[in-house]
């Protein structure tokens, strides 16, 4: 079995991976690390997972790990991994090591760790940098286009994401009493996830001049993103849902949606999947791209990663049906 170690365990990602590894046949956890709540029962603070894990949060990690998942949040993850040992594969679920220039650290090489991207060069890797759930919805909707190096214009993408998006703490837009009802734009143009998103189709297409205009919604719903976004294409529909169907045949966990079916975020919640839908009006292509930003925006993608590093089949233990009512 591998031993799982987990640092920064109350946060929603930390609570999915908990949940997810649980029941995983290949992994079990070691240890769960909380300094703000060592000592306390982690179903306390995960309140669903009652019954499913009898264990306490703990102030180290235990030595004996095979791979710890770095879920400590943003600006974190450089300071934890001082304590972590060089033969402990790690992934983390930051962004501090996914862009090129800021991925080698105390003699780790952090691969950008989007399996439908690079499969093998994660099989080969210690060190992952789990992709951000915006970037993983929006990459998984540009790819095939960049493969084939039909990127000839601007991308315009707009996207909306659930609340648990902003983590756990506590601020005014991520309130009951703000979201509710309600919904804003934020980052226009500036998002975080631009950087990583444009670093990864440049190694695609490494002739990519064009702007990425990139509007993000926060939505009045806890998870899960729906990004749609138009590029020129001189294609017609059925050439590029083969580009598309072509680029997937061997990642289990993107789906092309049938034409003219519409796609909605209840297909994805609780699973690993991407859907993707494909329109075309007159010269602009139109995807629509939908995951759940927890499971395969974050913890889900995380164990898929596992998988790869660890030499297993990549759905172990991410045969997930999605909550559809």
């Amino acid at each position: 079995m591998i031993e799982i170690g987990i640092i920064g365990g109350t946060g929603y990602t930390a609570g999915e991976l908990i949940r997810l590894i649980i029941h995983h046949p290949k992994a079990k956890i070691n240890s769960v690390v909380s300094r703000s709540h060592p000592n306390k029962w982690i179903h306390w603070t995960h309140q669903d997972l009652l019954g499913e894990i009898e264990m306490k949060f703990v102030d180290s990690l235990n030595e004996k790990i095979d791979i710890v998942f770095l879920c400590s949040g943003h600006g974190q993850s450089r300071k934890e991994l001082k304590e972590i040992s060089e033969n402990v594969k790690v992934i983390d679920l930051s962004q501090d090591f996914r862009l090129m220039d800021q991925s080698i650290f105390k003699g780790r090489s952090f691969v950008y760790g989007l399996p439908e991207l690079q499969k093998d060069n994660i099989k080969i890797s210690n060190s992952i940098a789990n992709p951000g759930c915006f970037a993983t919805a929006i990459l998984l909707a540009i790819l095939p286009l960049a493969k084939k190096k039909l990127l000839k214009q601007h991308i315009h993408i707009s996207a909306i994401t659930g609340s648990t998006g902003s983590g756990k703490k506590v601020s005014e837009t991520n309130q009951f009493s703000w979201r509710n009802n309600n919904i804003s734009t934020y980052q226009i143009f500036k998002h975080q996830h631009l950087k990583e998103i444009k670093q990864e189709i440049q190694k695609v297409q490494n002739h990519f001049p064009y702007e990425i205009y990139f509007i993000p919604y926060r939505g009045n719903f806890s998870r899960g993103i729906i990004a749609t976004l138009y590029t020129y294409s001189s294609f017609s529909l059925e050439e590029n849902r083969e580009f598309y169907k072509e680029y997937y045949k061997n990642h289990p966990f993107v789906e092309i949606s049938d034409i003219n079916i519409n796609i909605d975020l209840k297909q994805v919640i609780n699973t690993n999947k991407c859907i993707l839908s494909l329109m075309k009006e007159k010269d602009q292509l139109i995807i629509t791209s939908i995951i759940d930003n927890l499971i395969k925006g974050a913890s889900g993608q995380a164990v898929q990663n596992m998988n790869l590093l660890f030499n297993l089949d990549e759905t172990c233990g991410l045969k997930l049906k999605s909550v559809r009512f």
